[in-house]
Parts: structure tokens; sequence; C-alpha cells
């Protein structure tokens, strides 16, 4: 690993702590999405997790407090960090491309299958709380399915 990347690491770990101490699984390998994926019964939300300022003030404070709020918590809660896990992440949307790539994003799927999709226009520029209850509504109505 050259100087770069592990001060890149170093840099990113807090970000991802974030959302690994909220119960979020980390999928580092391409491998580690196929596994998810193929396994994925229920519901998944997904973050695509990005070193921006949206991703800290606004992305990850919304999912952490939209998963504190909703009665039907997803079965399952991974991330992916764009930009530094490159492949898995490149992965990962290749399981739904029919939405541009976008980070922070947040995906829901049901059982493997895109049910909503948070694209980073969708967060940048709107307050933590709109993006919350969007993503809460998201959940109860997939959920709900």
């Amino acid at each position: 690993m050259n100087a770069y990347d592990e001060y890149m690491k170093g840099i990113v770990m807090p970000m991802r702590q974030e959302l690994v101490g909220a119960g979020f699984t980390e999928l580092m390998t391409a491998e580690d999405v196929n596994e998810h994926m193929s396994n994925a019964k229920g519901t998944s939300l997904v973050v695509i997790n990005s070193i921006c300022g949206c991703a800290a003030g606004l992305a990850r404070p919304a999912v952490i407090e939209a998963l504190q709020a909703v009665e039907a918590k997803p079965e399952h809660l991974v991330t992916v960090f764009a930009g530094q896990e490159k492949e898995a992440t490149a992965q990962l949307r290749n399981y739904f491309e029919e939405v541009a790539p976008s980070s922070p994003s947040i995906a829901v799927l049901k059982d493997g299958e895109l049910a909503h999709f948070i694209s980073r226009e969708q967060i940048e520029g709107y307050p933590m709380e709109q993006i919350r209850d969007h993503l809460a509504q998201a959940l109860e109505q997939v959920s709900a399915q």
C-alpha cells in the first residue's frame, strides 16, 4: 500500500465507523457483494458511502435516524465505500444498472431487487430531516409489499 492509500484509509475510518457502529456490514470486495446479493432475502438497506460533505452531514445521519424511526427494520444493513473499495462499489452498482452511479446514495432492495433509490441529487442541498423522512417512508412502503 502506498503512502496515499494509507493516508486515505486513515481519513475515511471514522466515516466507515459511523455506519458500522449503527449495525452496517461493509462489503469490501466484489465477492462480498455477490455473496450478499445471492443470499439477501427480505429487505436490504444499502448505503454507498462517500468522503464528501453531503455524506457526512446529510446521508449518514439521515440513514441512522431513519433506522431509529421506522417500525419495519430491514433484515440487512450493508455498505460500500465509493472511491475506496472500487471493485465492490462497481459490482454493487451492477445490480441496479437502471440508476446512474451516484455517491453518496441509498438503495432499498427487496429480495435482491431494487425497490427504491435515493441518489446524490436527492441528498445534496436537502435538509437532513427531509432525507430521513424520505428514507423512512421508502422503508415502510417496501416492507409492506
